[in-house]
């Protein structure tokens, strides 16, 4: 199976705690889905993140409905958690969210790992075109919301993907 990965990362002027505890409550993910998507959170609220949680969701992408579920495997506040579908489009989807504290204020990184049925070609006619558009509607939302000076974002930012062979899984909840 191949894996696909997808990077992203911003730095925004405020406290870790801060970033975290926003990112860290699932009615914001509405805030940081671009509307185009149609995203709502079908799980009935409120929901509490922590270890082992489960997210219900739907969206339409290009006009085709889909039901995800996500589950948190790893919840390490105010650093770490990561996401993975538990069932939806893709064959395995894990994302990991790094928040890292400096003299500046916090980055946050965003990794994720994903396969898909249709391999490279359709990830790079409709897979990654998709996902790079959501992360950048995701970081200027993520800059809006947390003051980032204009331009300073925007340098950082943007997403970068990569194909590789399966790699043992840093995300795996079974390590």
């Amino acid at each position: 199976m191949k894996i696909h990965t997808l990077n992203s990362e911003i730095r925004v002027p405020r406290p870790r705690e801060e970033v975290f505890g926003f990112f860290a409550r699932a009615e914001n993910l509405e805030t940081l889905i671009p509307p185009w998507l149609h995203f709502s959170i079908l799980s009935p609220g409120p929901i509490e993140i922590k270890m082992g949680a489960r997210i219900r969701y739907q969206l339409r992408l290009h006009g085709i409905p889909l039901r995800w579920e996500s589950e948190i495997t790893a919840w390490q506040p105010p650093c770490r958690f990561v996401d993975e579908q538990r069932s939806g489009p893709y064959r395995r989807w894990v994302h990991e969210h790094l928040f890292l504290q400096d003299a500046e204020g916090t980055r946050i990184c965003d990794s994720v790992h994903y396969s898909i049925i249709g391999g490279i070609l359709a990830n790079r006619l409709f897979v990654a075109p998709d996902l790079n558009k959501i992360f950048e509607f995701r970081r200027q939302k993520v800059s809006e919301i947390f003051g980032c000076p204009a331009g300073s974002a925007a340098k950082e930012a943007s997403p970068r993907q990569s194909s590789s062979a399966p790699p043992r899984d840093r995300f795996s909840p079974h390590r």
